[in-house]
């Protein structure tokens, strides 16, 4: 966390930076917020922080702890899994458009194809926030590509939660390579057309995803 410049948006910028420290861990599950350290880290007054943490308490990222103090909200493994159920159908539902769009929207296409390579390049020293951004970037290009904009809005208020369901799994090498490896099929399909094939592909890479996510957070609980 560097100093901040005080622009007009001085409280996005705090609820920006606050959320990727949620979503990279540098703020873990269950740390106690203290806003006089992050106003300080920041280089900002406490009201940009209380602002900021107002907001992220709303989309329940982080949670009161005594007398008007916050800490980082922990992952609920049932919680997560809901959520990839309902993503799962999402998803499912936007590759099976996007296939069928494929043909007649040259800039998605070309959108899909450049998220895909993105990922194609990544490493064993990829930075997880890195892994995180090109995984939201692939499946945004997807929902792009089905031309429904009710995906994006439905699905938008929960990229924060899935994100940090995301750096569970991706923190794992293994998982790395076969998120992208799944990512290849559903694009193949997408690519190819295949209406149906891309719509299992999505439903399977989703719930793949979230049974380790689920998985991983009880084994967690279970060592704490």
């Amino acid at each position: 966390m560097n100093p901040l410049d005080p622009l007009p948006n001085l409280i996005d910028q705090v609820y920006a930076c606050i959320l990727e420290a949620i979503i990279d861990r540098s703020l873990p599950p269950g740390h106690r917020i203290r806003q006089n350290e992050l106003a300080e880290r920041l280089g900002v007054s406490r009201q940009p922080i209380s602002h900021a943490l107002h907001l992220l308490h709303r989309q329940g990222l982080v949670t009161e702890s005594g007398r008007r103090g916050f800490e980082v909200t922990r992952l609920d493994p049932a919680r997560i899994r809901q959520l990839y159920e309902v993503r799962g159908a999402i998803d499912a539902l936007a590759a099976r458009l996007a296939a069928g769009r494929i043909k007649v929207d040259g800039p998605g296409r070309a959108q899909l194809v450049a998220a895909l390579q993105a990922g194609r390049a990544i490493d064993a020293d990829t930075p997880l926030a890195r892994l995180i951004a090109l995984d939201v970037d692939f499946h945004r290009a997807i929902y792009r590509l089905a031309g429904n904009p009710a995906i994006e809005e439905l699905i938008a208020p929960q990229w924060p939660h899935m994100r940090r369901s995301m750096a569970t799994v991706l923190a794992e090498l293994d998982y790395r390579d076969s998120a992208w490896s799944e990512h290849e099929t559903i694009a193949a399909q997408i690519l190819a057309g295949n209406a149906g094939a891309a719509e299992a592909a999505a439903l399977a890479h989703a719930q793949t995803a979230g049974r380790m996510t689920e998985e991983r957070l009880r084994a967690t609980d279970r060592a704490a």
